[in-house]
């Protein structure tokens, strides 16, 4: 059986920020076809890995996607009003799946199938990538990505490029302090402009 894998998802602009200055995604460009695409690798992952802050905002947000999902869909994160039937599937993804949620400062975590772990231990995310199970994603939670980054233990980094310049933002990597080699195993634009880049660990 082959080790699992932490696959890493996030939203660029074109200039390389995660996010504005004060963490807003509303310069994300919305896109129902990268949102299938991304509700389509559901079935291939089972744990997601958080930051706090990342955390928090799913937390706030995906339960009551889900409640008041309808006919149409659920409520976009990232567009007010707008709903899909793909962020339905997101939503009922999300609130099922194990949620790993690294914080030095959070007392407890009490969202459905969430656990806290207070400390980062590259061994035990080693260990965690041989047990049974499917792979591991991790949205946001930049910090999280940057020590997950450092230690080599990301496999597959997915970069949704939105056709926007911020000039100003929140980059995504910070105090790795050293040069990681990617292999380009995906490439797919699409009429609104977006692009998904695909990138694996280089051997």
């Amino acid at each position: 059986m082959s080790a699992r894998r932490i696959i890493m998802f996030n939203r660029l602009s074109a200039d390389g920020y995660f996010a504005g200055p004060d963490g807003n995604l509303d310069w994300v460009v919305q896109d129902d076809e990268v949102d299938k695409a991304g509700a389509a690798n559901i079935p291939d992952t089972d744990t997601m890995l958080f930051g706090r802050k990342t955390y928090q905002m799913f937390e706030s947000f995906w339960p009551n996607a889900l409640k008041d999902a309808d006919e149409s869909g659920a409520r976009k994160p990232h567009a007010t009003g707008q709903r899909s039937a793909s962020m339905k599937d997101m939503a009922v993804w999300i609130n099922d799946a194990t949620k790993l949620v690294f914080s030095k400062t959070l007392k407890n975590v009490t969202w459905k199938n969430s656990r806290l772990i207070p400390a980062f231990d590259p061994r035990e995310i080693e260990a965690m990538k041989t047990q049974p199970g499917k792979d591991m994603i991790v949205f946001g939670s930049g910090s999280l990505v940057s020590q997950l980054t450092k230690h080599d233990l990301i496999d597959e980094y997915r970069f949704v490029i939105s056709p926007t310049l911020l000039g100003d933002g929140q980059t995504l990597l910070k105090n790795v302090g050293k040069i990681s080699k990617l292999k380009l195993t995906g490439c797919k634009g699409y009429p609104t402009g977006n692009m998904i880049l695909t990138y694996a660990r280089a051997a």
